[in-house]
């Protein structure tokens, strides 16, 4: 298997708990400084698939390799390139945000400052607030202070805004920006589809235990080919719609027939979630 400008290598990858097929030949490549997004539904082998290329859960069978090595026989040196920012990384309640850090880095051969690591999640200012303080949104930033501070070539973020608000999760995502920018690999699962389309250059839809199709956000499910659904709201006969390839056309011609402004004019294409939860539909 030729893993050459790849982080993650994965072909026909199989695990099966008892009678029950979790993982069912999946294959999947991740691109060295790329972001993919690894969407499905509960029970689709988004975990297990993701604890197998972190090297916590043995596979039955398949090729896998990261970071150019088996995570089922690497060693130490190679779990010290590798980020993981699990739903919940623990409670340090009696320590401080400053301690924490400091403890992890510790546990790296090539650490970065961990002052410098809680100012770049924007932390800066709780440096000396014990864990147990801080809010939801702090402590996942915290989480991924823990997850960075190794310098990892490789990220995996599980989950990582799941119960933030809105303004929290939009700080978030300007600081995964940052770390993909500064040329880190990232692996995220998410259920947030606006997350997705946000943050990842390429989405892997999976569903029972299956790669479906990966694709850049705006082509996946051939959306970016999708006919457009321009909708406007007739003074006589009321809310109209009509399917289209020429949108522009097609509203040229409803501008012409109003005198200029088209009453309620939309004009949309199927959204990534549209398209998403038609693709898991028919896998089921």
């Amino acid at each position: 298997m030729n893993t050459d400008g790849l982080a993650v290598a994965v072909r026909g990858l199989r695990r099966s708990y008892g009678d029950r097929v979790a993982v069912d030949g999946v294959d999947l490549q991740v691109r060295t400084g790329e972001v993919v997004a690894l969407l499905g539904p509960n029970g689709a082998g988004k975990t297990t698939t993701v604890e197998i290329l972190e090297g916590y859960r043995r596979r039955d069978a398949g090729q896998v390799r990261v970071l150019g090595a088996d995570p089922a026989t690497a060693g130490a040196a190679w779990r010290a390139r590798l980020g993981i920012v699990l739903q919940s990384t623990g409670e340090f309640d009696d320590l401080t945000v400053a301690e924490v850090v400091g403890h992890f880095a510790g546990l790296y051969p090539r650490a970065q400052d961990p002052a410098e690591v809680v100012a770049r999640v924007g932390l800066a200012d709780s440096g000396r607030r014990r864990t147990r303080t801080l809010s939801g949104g702090q402590k996942r930033r915290l989480d991924v202070a823990l997850g960075i501070v190794g310098r990892p070539e490789l990220l995996f973020l599980d989950e990582p805004t799941t119960g933030f608000d809105p303004q929290a999760r939009r700080e978030f995502w300007e600081l995964i920006r940052g770390l993909a920018g500064a040329g880190t690999t990232i692996l995220l699962t998410t259920h947030y589809l606006d997350e997705a389309e946000a943050l990842a250059d390429r989405v892997a839809v999976i569903a029972a235990g299956r790669i479906v199709e990966v694709a850049a956000p705006a082509d996946l499910g051939g959306r970016r080919d999708a006919p457009a659904v321009v909708a406007w709201r007739d003074p006589a006969e009321g809310a109209r719609r009509r399917e289209t390839h020429t949108p522009a056309a097609l509203v040229a011609e409803l501008a012409a027939a109003y005198g200029g402004e088209v009453p309620g004019l939309t004009v949309s294409r199927p959204s990534l979630e549209d398209t998403y939860l038609r693709m898991i539909g028919a896998t089921a």
